[in-house]
């Protein structure tokens, strides 16, 4: 677990200085590099700036709490892992952090296991959301965990059809996908048309870089994925 977190940067935040410098001290022993904020508002400074891979915060704090500090920071960054630890257990703040996609929820005191328990799932969501971003551009990802293009990390708006047919390529980048499966994908009941398939591959051709999207013809369609 120690030489897993070595690869990781973890910024931690709580006004409480006898709490952060004691945590500070045990993650910056297992941990690649640690960065402290004792407020939200300096939290947010610090993640511009080196852009940590986890952030373990506080709620209750001065200037900016914690819940409303991951509110902002996750509008901002879709993969930044964020874990709440409070000394509170109330069902709204639970809520939120659902809602915020936060890794976990402590409650104080916090300790070795409860860090590194949660440190673990961290990595392991790390982990698994890489295996679902695939690159079409050198600028260009499909992130299939999210289902969502980036185009220089802002995100591309896909219509209900496009976000199907792209994920149903993406799942099956490594071969050509039939237009029998992309119609029962996209059209079980209407049954596609080839005015309704060239439609929706001409309007999804202007949201991803040239030639992502292959037309095999008389078979189906394939999704070119980039390599440097």
């Amino acid at each position: 677990m120690k030489d897993i977190l070595k690869n990781f940067t973890i910024l931690y935040v709580d006004d409480e200085e006898m709490v952060r410098k004691n945590a500070v001290e045990f993650l910056s022993r297992v941990s690649a590099k640690v960065y402290q904020a004792k407020d939200g508002k300096e939290a947010i400074a610090l993640w511009r700036e080196h852009k940590p891979d986890i952030i373990i915060t506080d709620i209750s704090m001065p200037k900016l709490n914690g819940i409303d500090m991951a509110s902002y920071i996750r509008a901002n960054d879709k993969d930044v892992q964020i874990i709440i630890a409070t000394a509170h257990s109330d069902t709204e703040y639970l809520l939120k952090a659902v809602e915020l996609q936060l890794v976990k929820y402590i409650i104080k005191p916090i300790t070795k296991d409860k860090l590194i328990g949660a440190l673990q799932q961290s990595i392991k969501l790390i982990d698994d959301k890489s295996k679902f971003n695939l690159s079409l551009s050198a600028t260009c990802q499909y992130n299939a965990f999210e289902k969502v293009i980036y185009e220089n990390s802002k995100e591309i708006k896909l219509t209900k059809n496009e976000l199907l047919f792209l994920d149903l390529l993406s799942h099956y980048h490594t071969r050509v996908v039939k237009y029998e499966e992309i119609e029962n994908a996209i059209w079980a009941y209407e049954g596609m048309s080839q005015d309704a398939i060239r439609s929706l591959v001409r309007g999804l051709r202007k949201k991803v870089p040239d030639g992502a999207i292959e037309n095999v013809s008389g078979i189906g369609y394939r999704l070119h994925t980039f390599t440097d």
